[in-house]
């Protein structure tokens, strides 16, 4: 693992001893009207033959210092309408502003995806959400169905860098176990990966990859992995939560993946995530070329 500029360590190392009253939104997650504000664009993908039936909601963040001549870096977010609004725990196109801004990302386009969900066919009957299925669920369904059928349709007319050491996948929850997967099934296309309070547990049989990350400590897959997880995240029927992620840090360690862990008191949400969000960034971005 390369090692962290010496400030950004000492935070990320400071944060877990917080207590949960200090998890607030700072400044690189509010707007500031002097920087230059990207744009949000948003659309339906129907036609999905992985996922037949469904409809996903996605956004397309495009950052005002976007060239066409020059491939930008690509970040997919899981959970797309709340990881992009500008209110919520992450707000994505706020501090994608802010960091490009200062230059301490690169010049990157966030595509947030919503889960699939199916039309009722009876009356008065709700949407059927596939969340778990999409997200929760090991193996390259999601991530040929992210590849091959939805980017193709977000990214029309942009001009994305294909090297996978520029492109990030990221998620809460269970989007934060999709986004695992999205890159250890997948590492040819995406070797960043952020996930916050995942669900590294047994809902479709997640709880294995600390043992398949493991086995891999003679050829550990290239991937950069941050993890953030509290001490109060659930503990109910599918497993432990986070005794789940210090498994899965431990794992990673033991492997010799490039990775951190930040863990903390919150529950599952989004407040600590959202509150070292700009940090994560920071960290998982350190060390690529800034345009």
């Amino acid at each position: 693992m390369r090692p962290l500029p010496l400030l950004l360590a000492l935070l990320l190392a400071a944060l877990p001893l917080r207590s949960a009253d200090d998890y607030q939104l700072g400044a690189d997650s509010s707007p500031n009207p002097v920087v230059p504000h990207g744009e949000v664009r948003s659309g339906k993908f129907t036609e999905s033959k992985k996922f037949p039936g469904t409809t996903h909601e996605f956004f397309v963040y495009v950052p005002k210092q976007y060239d066409p001549a020059k491939p930008a870096c690509l970040m997919v977010f899981f959970d797309g309408a709340g990881m992009m609004s500008t209110t919520g725990a992450y707000r994505v196109p706020v501090v994608f502003d802010n960091l490009i801004a200062k230059k301490e990302m690169p010049v990157t386009i966030a595509v947030g995806i919503s889960p699939g969900s199916i039309v009722p066919t009876a009356p008065g009957a709700k949407a059927r959400s596939q969340r778990s299925y999409e997200y929760d669920s090991l193996g390259d369904a999601n991530a040929r169905f992210l590849l091959d059928e939805l980017l193709p349709e977000a990214l029309k007319g942009l001009n994305v860098t294909a090297d996978p050491a520029g492109r990030a996948v990221g998620g809460n929850s269970s989007g934060g176990i999709a986004a695992f997967t999205i890159a250890w099934e997948r590492p040819d296309s995406f070797r960043k990966v952020v996930s916050h309070i995942g669900s590294f547990t047994n809902i479709q049989g997640g709880h294995v990859y600390p043992s398949l990350i493991r086995k891999t400590k003679d050829a550990p897959k290239p991937l950069r992995v941050f993890l953030q997880d509290g001490s109060n995240d659930l503990d109910n029927l599918h497993g432990n939560w986070p005794l789940a992620s210090q498994d899965m840090a431990a794992a990673l360690k033991f492997a010799g993946y490039d990775h951190t862990f930040v863990f903390g008191t919150e529950g599952h949400n989004g407040k600590h995530g959202g509150a070292i969000f700009p940090d994560t960034l920071r960290w998982l971005w350190r060390d690529f070329p800034r345009n």
